[in-house]
């Protein structure tokens, strides 16, 4: 089977099950994280190229979209997620052999969700407004920073799980 098209069901399948656990978690301490979100960041690390991210980008905006609970967040899921793939594809780029996976995971996690948060409620504020006439920056603070901290555990976690996984099946096509 073609290299490119195993990275192409692996990357599949690593979106549905962000799809999946978007869906099905609860929130932790009143924040849910973005699991779509740490798959992105996962993608993005494991294949580094960038048609590569900007599908994935394209495609996490599209199903976060779908699935959002934020009124009218829609649109503002699809431009944040593809924002955010840019840009994080861009800030690793000149680490990309400095810098472990590992730390990469952490960083975009953490970072990526910080940046991902902003642009969303900045273009939720321009698009359809903030609930409940709340500032971003209140926004931003109670709910964007602790989903950073959760989603840079959480990333970590899934991806030291799938890194297990593709060692315990020899897929080394990343």
């Amino acid at each position: 089977m073609n290299s490119n098209l195993k990275k192409g069901i692996i990357n599949s399948l690593l979106l549905g099950i962000g799809l999946i656990l978007h869906q099905i978690s609860p929130p932790i301490l009143s924040v849910k994280p973005d699991f779509m979100l740490a798959m992105m960041f996962i993608i993005i690390v494991l294949n580094k190229d960038y048609k590569t991210t900007l599908i994935t980008g394209i495609t996490c905006g599209i199903l976060t979209a779908l699935t959002t609970g934020f009124p009218g967040g829609q649109l503002p899921n699809i431009i944040d997620k593809i924002i955010t793939a840019n840009l994080m594809y861009f800030m690793f780029l000149p680490l990309r052999n400095r810098m472990s996976n590992q730390l990469k995971i952490i960083l975009s996690s953490s970072v990526g969700t910080l940046i991902s948060g902003f642009i969303f409620l900045f273009s939720a504020s321009i698009l359809v407004g903030l609930p409940g006439s709340v500032s971003l920056s209140t926004l931003f603070i109670a709910v964007v920073v602790p989903a950073a901290l959760v989603n840079a555990i959480a990333g970590t976690v899934i991806f030291n799980a799938i890194q297990v996984s593709f060692k315990r099946s020899n897929i080394n096509i990343f």
